[in-house]
């Protein structure tokens, strides 16, 4: 019986804060949705910085963040930043339900995307689930949508979502804001609109009162 995987977030849950409300319920700070947390609101065991194969880009719209999401696409060159989390399969099945706006209700078969690599679920923006290899014994895993970068248009993320990212970095790989708005300013979808200094601009400067919780649908298509 598989005890632990490694949840690979390489979005805005590479930073503690923004996990903890998917772990404990919350709101993160900057977002417009309460999040009703895990079954078990047991912290992740551990972290770790990590680099995946592929890149990130921007693309479709989150209402949460009123902006671009990020997305991974494996097949773009170069390597991803991201955060791996030490937690059970059923703490990263409720990451995964919230992520598409569900409430937990129930464990993932990992059998499949163990076997295969990759396994899609439906159609929404994460609901294809990818096997990235081992660490320390424990697969790692992550969920993307199911179409390339080049499939979609690019959509410039907001200010808030973009802070909740560059600090995350911080957090994995010790990062400074320069490196990350670096970083984050060379993803697809992120010029023109945005540029290393006006990200770190954005990061230095305090958000707005956030608007009230919106009504999310369960995710399915174009949401």
């Amino acid at each position: 019986m598989l005890g632990f995987v490694w949840y690979v977030s390489y979005g805005s849950n590479t930073h503690a804060d923004r996990l903890g409300c998917y772990i404990a319920g919350g709101r993160p700070a900057g977002a417009c949705r309460t999040y009703p947390g895990c079954r078990d609101r047991t912290a992740p065991r551990r972290s770790r910085g990590t680099l995946l194969a592929g890149g990130i880009h921007f693309a479709t719209h989150s209402p949460v963040w009123d902006g671009g999401r990020a997305l991974y696409d494996p097949h773009l060159p170069g390597t991803a930043a991201a955060r791996a989390w030490l937690v059970t399969p059923g703490r990263f099945a409720d990451i995964a339900a919230q992520e598409m706006y569900r409430d937990p209700d129930g464990d993932l078969d990992l059998a499949e995307v163990l076997r295969t690599g990759r396994v899609v679920l439906g159609p929404g923006r994460y609901e294809t689930l990818l096997h990235a290899g081992d660490v320390d014994g424990y697969p790692q895993l992550t969920f993307t949508a199911g179409h390339r970068c080049g499939d979609v248009e690019p959509v410039a993320p907001s200010a808030a979502y973009l802070r909740m990212l560059a600090g995350g970095l911080g957090q994995a790989h010790g990062w400074s804001l320069t490196e990350a708005a670096d970083y984050l300013a060379s993803l697809p979808g992120a010029a023109p609109h945005w540029s290393p200094e006006t990200i770190a601009h954005a990061c230095t400067t305090p958000p707005a009162d956030t608007e009230p919780d919106v009504e999310l649908d369960r995710e399915v298509g174009e949401r």
